[in-house]
């Protein structure tokens, strides 16, 4: 992990370095548009961390990625059946969906040898393989090893990249003082809660099921709204609305009354991989962009969320 980080840190410094040299060009006051530098940032820690040597490839599934993106958060909610319309902009979806699914698996079959870097990639590989051997828990029935490192790849770059030089004198952010970063965060999961990276979590029915009287056949979708759930009174209490970061003072078992109802990156067998990557960047990237810099909303800021399946 202590790699990982230093190479969040070497990235992060970057970015910091041109906004120094742009604050001081600009007398000290500098209007910046944060999410398109931090979308860079996060693509080129995302990359390296992931893919280690095959980081231009990485970076290209990032930028194909971003594109489903901004194409998926076109589709219509609610409507039964609609994915499945050969329209022109569902065929474009899974254009983009098949040729990121081929990019990244043509990393993964290039990588033979027992020896290779221990990149984020390859952890991901070792524990589908796990999965494979093991005689106790095993990846779910419609899910092949090959699909559970491409949607465990997607999965990390779509929250790593949503969610996320120095002077000499500030000290430089290593994995012991991340752990002892308490208020940072409680102020990033009550963050995570309000605006969470991911919209819905999809998930299909395997087989025809009864839920609470509500019969639900194979096949279909279900949908489950993470910013409705996270705002729940009935769970987060009468200041659901609010943003209280004390509220995980006491960690997320005592956040609200149902822990599974907090699902930022996910829930199930499907749970972002990368969770804790994600966690550790976003400490890293924070407290090195908080301990050089102040901030105010530009008058001109507009808030425009944009929706994001996992």
């Amino acid at each position: 992990m202590q790699e990982m980080v230093s190479l969040m840190v070497e990235s992060t410094s970057k970015m910091i370095e041109l906004w120094d040299e742009k604050t001081r060009n600009s007398e000290g006051i500098l209007e910046v548009k944060v999410e398109d530098d931090l979308k860079s940032l996060s693509a080129d820690i995302i990359s390296r961390a992931c893919f280690g040597s095959s980081y231009a490839q990485g970076e290209q599934i990032f930028l194909k990625l971003q594109t489903l993106q901004r194409v998926m958060s076109k589709v219509p909610i609610g409507v039964p059946g609609l994915r499945h319309i050969p329209s022109k902009h569902n065929r474009e979806i899974w254009r983009l969906d098949k040729e990121i699914k081929a990019m990244i698996l043509k990393i993964v079959r290039a990588r033979r040898s027992p020896t290779y870097e221990k990149d984020l990639l390859q952890l991901i590989l070792d524990a589908s393989k796990s999965y494979e051997e093991s005689d106790g828990d095993h990846l779910p029935a419609d899910v092949s090893p090959e699909m559970f490192i491409v949607d465990n790849c997607k999965s990390i770059y779509f929250a790593g990249h949503d969610n996320t030089g120095l002077t000499a004198s500030c000290e430089l952010p290593n994995d012991g003082m991340l752990r002892r970063m308490k208020v940072l965060t409680i102020i990033i999961h009550e963050t995570l809660r309000l605006y969470p990276p991911v919209a819905f979590v999809v998930r299909e029915a395997l087989q025809d099921t009864s839920f609470k009287g509500i019969e639900i056949p194979k096949g279909t979708n279900i949908e489950i709204p993470i910013p409705i759930l996270h705002q729940q009174p009935e769970l987060w209490g009468p200041d659901t609305y609010q943003f209280n970061p004390e509220r995980f003072a006491k960690g997320i078992a005592k956040a609200c009354k149902v822990p599974s109802a907090y699902i930022p990156f996910g829930t199930g067998t499907r749970t972002c991989a990368g969770q804790n990557f994600a966690m550790t960047e976003l400490k890293v990237v924070l407290s090195m962009i908080l301990s050089r810099f102040t901030f105010s909303l530009s008058p001109g800021y507009q808030y425009t969320p944009v929706r994001a399946w996992c």
